[in-house]
């Protein structure tokens, strides 16, 4: 009865060296996310799955199970437990540096928490079964998230300066308090909640010192045409721009990301129509600004544009990493016809299971945008400000710099459309920032939580399209002259022989580019005619289980899902 657990860790018998607190701290790493950060987008308007997304289609449902749809809370007891306990420990150095990785993971769990369900119960105690706070109401947003502030400030304060991929560090707690402060700062700006200045103050405040301390720069081999690509599509990262990252090891730990990338079953993700008309030409000048631009052919469309497209979906000349041959095309592993490329490695790495590539959940570009964009929506942004910020990101990908007057002066009409909350102050180079964070941030992750702290939730509903054809027959998709593709609606007669995908409209129908309708024989690939749902007064955040609502009265479910 005397002798410690042996699956269970116990405050008498652990807590007593810094090996004890590294062991401990290292469990809180299974709440990272891993190869889901690279499937989100999935489940936002910039990628269409061949299943769309429940939260896309305004299908989801209240839970019935406690701490089941997000309501969970293990986790967090394993950190208080922790931070009830790491003092024990005599050495001071392992006691500042594993705490201040338990209070970046409370952060972490809270922010989490605060996205989905908006006001949560704070717990920065482990309770037991007695405990009268099991059952008390939720407290506001305003002390939750200060609470998560304070966490942040105490983990950038003693966790060291170190850069280690794998590993929490300083570095990674500015970044993510430079998210959160973003994300609350903004959610409060567009929904009309008072401290938005304070968040978006103490964003810029993270961001500037991660950029000042010099740790990390842009990952830039291979050049404009390629170090995009290639930052997401090697094997090992390593720390020049890649902060943070989870490692896979042939053999140790692999993952199915390209399976899913390239099966025509699993996932047939496809970019959206309205994602490839916001990158720029590569002159700078807007794709949307040019006539027609609805219309273009698959081949004109990829010309002379931000050459992150083709590094981020498949163009004409699309070739796959270590060969020296142009991938023919095959639509049938696109929703859209605008096939992923970001993070697809070489084709060994293509069966399920054999992917060995590291997952990036932290990267320097990241501090860059939010730099931007906090002080743009605070107006204090200036050229120099977009220079040390932007215009590094831009530089990367050798595209001409972003002019503030500019910008402001004449607000591209797309993006308006696109996010029409934007206030007239600093419209311009919000709308800009916001374009340059969709292409830099692609199938990162962040989507969803950018249409939610914008309020832009709406945007869902409007019509997710791919790739526009002019009408039945042959398509030229590479601009070799021979044809690549046949759109047909039940015969394939005449096809050409140099043909690799057909495309049968009875099954991928087509919408109209201007009117918006169905149409028969020309128009965009369709793959979801019934376009998403989103309820203003519900969909930004989720439900609470109905077993939790039992189990404590003091609970109330979030509106709209009453």
């Amino acid at each position: 009865m005397e002798r410690p657990a042996e699956d269970q860790v116990e405050a008498p018998y652990f807590f007593n060296t810094a090996k004890d607190l590294e062991v401990a701290s290292n469990d809180f790493y299974t709440m990272l996310l891993t190869t889901e950060v690279y499937a989100d987008d999935a489940s936002s308007d910039n990628i269409m799955p061949l299943n769309p997304a429940n939260r896309v289609k305004g299908n989801r449902i209240i839970p019935v199970t406690s701490g089941s749809g997000g309501w969970a809370w293990g986790n967090l007891r394993k950190i208080n437990y922790f931070l009830a306990n790491y003092h024990k420990v005599s050495d001071q150095a392992a006691r500042e540096k594993y705490s201040g990785i338990a209070r970046f993971f409370r952060a972490y769990f809270y922010y989490d928490k605060v996205k989905t369900f908006g006001d949560v119960p704070w717990y920065g105690k482990v309770l037991d079964a007695k405990d009268p706070d099991l059952y008390k109401p939720r407290d506001s947003r305003v002390l939750v998230m200060d609470s998560v502030l304070a966490d942040l400030d105490y983990a950038i304060q003693y966790i060291p300066k170190e850069k280690k991929l794998n590993l929490i560090t300083k570095y990674t707690a500015l970044l993510l308090k430079a998210r959160v402060a973003l994300f609350e700062g903004t959610f409060r700006k567009y929904h009309q909640i008072p401290g938005h200045e304070k968040f978006l103050n103490e964003a810029v405040k993270a961001s500037n010192e991660l950029m000042s301390l010099g740790g990390y720069t842009l990952f830039t081999d291979g050049g404009p045409q390629a170090s995009y690509r290639n930052l997401f599509a090697r094997d090992k990262q390593d720390a020049v721009e890649t902060i943070l990252a989870v490692d896979y090891e042939l053999g140790l730990k692999v993952h199915s990301t390209a399976n899913t990338f390239t099966s025509p079953t699993l996932g047939a993700y496809g970019m959206m129509k309205d994602m490839v008309n916001s990158y720029l030409m590569a002159d700078g000048s807007r794709f949307t600004d040019r006539a027609n631009y609805k219309t273009f052919s698959f081949y004109d469309e990829m010309q002379q544009r931000d050459p992150r497209l083709t590094q981020t979906t498949a163009g004409p000349d699309f070739r796959v990493n270590g060969e020296t041959k142009n991938e023919p095309v095959i639509l049938n592993l696109t929703t859209t016809g605008y096939r992923l490329i970001k993070a697809l490695p070489n084709r060994a790495q293509w069966a399920s299971g054999a992917s060995v590539f590291d997952i990036i959940l932290f990267r320097y570009a990241e501090a860059l945008l939010v730099f931007a964009e906090a002080k743009a929506e605070l107006g204090t942004l200036t050229q120099s400000d977009l220079d040390q910020s932007i215009n590094k990101l831009r530089t990367r990908a050798g595209m001409p710099p972003l002019n503030l007057a500019n910008a402001n002066s004449n607000p591209d009409p797309f993006l308006v459309d696109m996010y029409p909350h934007v206030g007239s102050a600093n419209r311009g180079v919000i709308l800009e920032i916001r374009r340059e964070r969709r292409i830099e941030l692609f199938n990162e992750g962040q989507r969803w939580d950018d249409l939610m702290r914008w309020k832009e939730g709406t945007k869902l509903t409007k019509p997710m399209v791919g790739v526009y054809f002019s009408g039945l027959g042959a398509h030229d998709w590479t601009g070799d002259g021979q044809a690549d593709v046949f759109l047909h609606s039940g015969s394939t007669a005449g096809a050409p022989s140099s043909v690799t995908s057909m495309i049968n409209i009875k099954q991928r129908t087509l919408r109209d580019p201007i009117t918006g309708q169905q149409k028969a024989n020309a128009g965009n690939l369709d793959p979801f005619p019934q376009n998403g749902i989103f309820e203003e007064g519900r969909d930004y955040f989720s439900p609470i289980p109905l077993e939790d609502l039992v189990l404590n009265k003091n609970l109330v479910q979030n509106p709209g899902w009453e």
